[in-house]
């Protein structure tokens, strides 16, 4: 559970869920990540540290370059999590609509 919590607590911030959404597009440097944003490399370098830590991303040695990546192992275990959600979710509304269909499934006839 701790690997979730640091990867939810790193998806609270709105800069890093865009830079996430950023890099679903393809790896990108920091300086290409800045440029949207209206703050300084240094701002959007702590952010990328946050999701480092948090195993979302990873940095690749390009030469001098070092783009980051999404890291597929954190986002599995946030896919895997939800699936677990959605699948309690599902069943919990097929059992309302079994209740509800026992709520409106005509009476037998009064006689």
């Amino acid at each position: 559970m701790q690997i979730l919590d640091s990867s939810f607590a790193a998806l609270s911030d709105p800069t890093r869920r865009a830079i996430l959404a950023r890099l679903a597009l393809g790896e990108a440097t920091v300086l290409e990540l800045a440029k949207p944003f209206q703050m300084t490399q240094p701002a959007i370098s702590r952010h990328l540290k946050v999701l480092e830590t948090a195993g979302l991303i990873e940095q690749r040695v390009d030469g001098t370059r070092r783009p980051r990546r999404l890291a597929k192992p954190a986002l599995d275990n946030i896919d895997q999590y939800l699936n677990t959600l959605r699948r309690a979710l599902e069943a919990n509304y097929d059992r309302l609509d079994n209740i509800l269909a026992e709520i409106n499934a005509p009476k037998g006839d009064p006689k």
